[in-house]
């Protein structure tokens, strides 16, 4: 434990996160690559398929939003409880972490088999659609237990500054979806043709594989926190200390749910392609978005150990250099959405499809030029949200979130559409990150003139 301690809170910065942030860049970008891979196979098994998986898409999103969101208000709290070395503290914290991730889990048993049908059926009244939607939605939301288990196994090994273990979480998962998923999408070997249903079964048995490696670590490998199970009990000081954090979080992660449901319901009414060329965007967005909260996740334990710590310099020194490395890799992405939009657009090709496959170039390609515009604004309020978390005011978070998301990109998405077309909706995405752009910085430049710059500021040994 002091040699984690010593590291976060003495270690030069830019190789401290950069040790800290690879191992998880490295497991999201295999993570990216399975995503894109899982629907490059879904769409050329058929173009309905992958309709059926962009309108899943929201409910997934929730998913990730309860575990992810519990987690990083886990991993906060961890992170700023060792630094203030306050040992039993930290230990409840991850308890009380496996804990809520098994019931999150069982109630998204109760959403991905009773409540699917209602939410989807929103959406598109075509059979052959909703039909292959349900399918997939009632095995891949429905037993995520094992995805809320293993996020939240990744979340306390990071926040110990342990990264190589939640790496190898994400890459085995991966490496397994992505070798089962032509072989169940399309029967190949002694696999039978189980079309959207054997991507959904080969993405749980690739979460089941990442859990186990991820419990492996928590409970046997990492000796910071000692986890054992049997001596829990619930507390609800901890339980509000983690969602204090947490929640804010949830609700900035369920906006993304919300606002990909809302902007489904805008494009259908132009077109099931335009509803696949999102569900396409948000996939190909992975590959830049990923490497980045691969530097969140590297730097939250390391602003939170020494926000505990009230190391001032620190603290300022991680986000800088977080936000430095974020903003380098979103201007990648940037110029490889403006000049390769569409080749990545037709890796989705539907084969034998012609037509379709010209109107999704047709629609995409000014979609995905347009959008990446808002590149280099995400990546401001990526670490800003990450800054915020770390020093526990997520209501900031939820603030600049909410704004962007529901006050500003569906309105404008909606108004555009309405009176300028397809193309111009697109347009709302780099609208609402300048919005947020501005309320972020007026809100951390409240939270370093109210706080931060109180804390005391030790030098560097």
């Amino acid at each position: 434990m002091e040699q984690s301690q010593n590291r976060m809170g003495t270690q030069k910065m830019v190789p401290l996160i950069f040790s800290m942030a690879l191992p998880a860049m490295i497991s999201m970008l295999i993570n990216a690559l399975y995503n894109i891979v899982d629907s490059i196979f879904v769409a050329k098994y058929s173009q309905d398929a992958l309709t059926a998986v962009s309108l899943v898409f929201p409910l997934q999103s929730l998913v990730i939003a309860i575990g992810v969101g519990t987690g990083v208000g886990v991993n906060s709290l961890i992170a700023r409880r060792l630094g203030a070395r306050m040992q039993e503290e930290a230990e409840s914290a991850a308890r009380h972490g496996i804990a809520l991730s098994i019931v999150g889990g069982i109630v998204f048993v109760i959403v991905g088999f009773l409540l699917s049908n209602p939410f989807l059926a929103a959406f598109t009244d075509k059979p052959a659609v909703l039909g292959q939607a349900l399918s997939y939605s009632h095995i891949a939301v429905g037993l995520s237990i094992f995805l809320m288990v293993s996020v939240m196994c990744e979340k306390i090994q990071q926040s110990t500054g342990n990264m190589i273990i939640p790496m190898a979480q994400g890459l085995t998962g991966a490496i397994v979806n992505i070798i089962l998923d032509p072989l169940m999408i399309f029967g190949i070997g002694p696999f039978p043709e189980l079309g959207i249903r054997g991507a959904a079964i080969a993405t749980i048995i690739g979460q089941i594989m990442g859990m186990f490696v991820g419990i492996w670590g928590t409970f046997l490998h990492q000796k910071v926190l000692k986890l054992d199970m049997k001596d829990f009990h619930w507390k609800a000081r901890t339980v509000f200390e983690i969602y204090r954090v947490g929640l804010p979080g949830i609700v900035m992660q369920s906006v993304v749910s919300v606002m990909t449901a809302g902007l489904n319901m805008i494009l259908i009414a132009f077109s099931d392609v335009a509803v696949s060329v999102l569900g396409i965007y948000f996939k190909l967005q992975t590959f830049v978005f990923m490497p980045t909260f691969g530097i969140n996740q590297g730097a939250l334990p390391v602003m939170g150990f020494n926000y505990g710590a009230h190391n001032r310099q620190r603290l300022m020194s991680a986000y800088r250099v977080a936000l430095s490395g974020a903003c380098i890799i979103m201007a990648a992405g940037l110029v490889l959405f403006q000049l390769f939009s569409p080749q990545m657009l037709m890796l989705f090709a539907t084969e034998g499809n012609a037509e379709t496959n010209a109107q999704l170039v047709a629609v995409g390609v000014p979609a995905l030029r347009t959008i990446s515009l808002s590149f280099l604004g995400a990546a401001f309020g990526i670490i800003n949200s990450t800054f915020f978390q770390a020093i526990g005011r997520g209501i900031a978070s939820l603030i600049v979130s909410v704004c962007r998301q529901l006050i500003v990109l569906l309105p404008a998405a909606w108004l555009l559409g309405k009176f300028y077309g397809l193309e111009a909706i697109w347009w709302s995405f780099p609208i609402a990150e300048i919005a947020a752009f501005l309320i972020s910085f007026i809100l951390l430049y409240h939270a370093y003139h109210t706080e931060i710059r109180f804390l005391d500021a030790p030098k560097e040994g």
